[in-house]
């Protein structure tokens, strides 16, 4: 029987990291990608609780910096990429694509090799729950830093074959500005329009627009939908490959 999705809360830090906090027992968070310490320990310091795990999707200096000082202070096993460990804090776990991190009775992380943004980037997929870091965002993805388009088109691709349910708990809140790159890309989409509307009201109070259903995803990235042949029409790009849609599309929204 499927894990159902855990409890979830959101910590956030700099401009716009979420670091996430999943709770593993009443008084036990593990925390996704700390790349602060000070907003983590006060989030555990109001809820009394300590660190069972500090789970590490990539090397980023965002997303680890906070993670020595959360060790000294509250506890907890170090979990990153075997392949990127010589870049990472030093790791309690070592994992790799299909590796299973039990981080309560009843919850595992499932782990996914995700490269692209980085070579060693790992998602954790915990219930219905995926925390991806800067693989996917919110009708977004992340920047080539390392990898290759084909790479990070066929880790999309991983992430796209989820059920539609799973819900997106992604590293960063960028949905509206994705949201605005997507209506400037594809302007006739209303359905996308009215999406966005309905997440400016969430932001208007104060509300984040993660985490959504994965099905959203599916239906208005257009990162996701590099294989529609109706999106590379309307992109002018028909007949092209859909790692080379997707290079494409990633090009314009690094110069947007």
């Amino acid at each position: 029987m499927p894990q159902p999705i855990p409890r979830v809360e959101p910590v956030l830090a700099g401009r716009d990291n979420i670091l996430w906090m999943i709770a593993t027992a009443p008084d036990r968070y593990a925390v996704v990608d700390p790349g602060e310490a000070d907003p983590v320990s006060r989030f555990l310091a109001r809820s009394g609780a300590t660190l069972s795990h500090l789970l590490i999707t990539h090397h980023h200096g965002d997303h680890i910096g906070g993670v020595e000082l959360l060790r000294q202070r509250h506890g907890g096993q170090v979990v990153g990429s075997k392949a990127d460990a010589h870049r990472l804090p030093p790791l309690d776990q070592a994992v790799e694509d299909g590796s299973r991190i039990p981080l309560a009775e009843g919850m595992i992380a499932e782990v996914m090799s995700v490269p692209g943004h980085t070579l060693g980037h790992v998602a954790y997929r915990v219930g219905e729950a995926l925390f991806s870091g800067d693989t996917l965002f919110g009708f977004g993805c992340g920047r080539l830093f390392e990898g290759t388009p084909a790479q990070m088109w066929h880790s999309l691709c991983r992430l796209r074959a989820l059920p539609d349910d799973t819900r997106l708990f992604a590293g960063h809140e960028y949905t509206l500005a994705n949201l605005d790159f997507v209506i400037d890309l594809d302007p006739d989409q209303s359905e996308t329009r009215r999406l966005r509307e309905s997440f400016i009201a969430l932001a208007d109070a104060g509300r984040l627009t993660l985490p959504h259903p994965l099905l959203l995803e599916k239906r208005h990235n257009p990162f996701l939908r590099a294989d529609d042949p109706a999106l590379a029409a309307r992109l002018g790009l028909s007949g092209q490959s859909p790692t080379q849609v997707f290079a494409a599309i990633r090009e314009r929204r690094n110069r947007y």
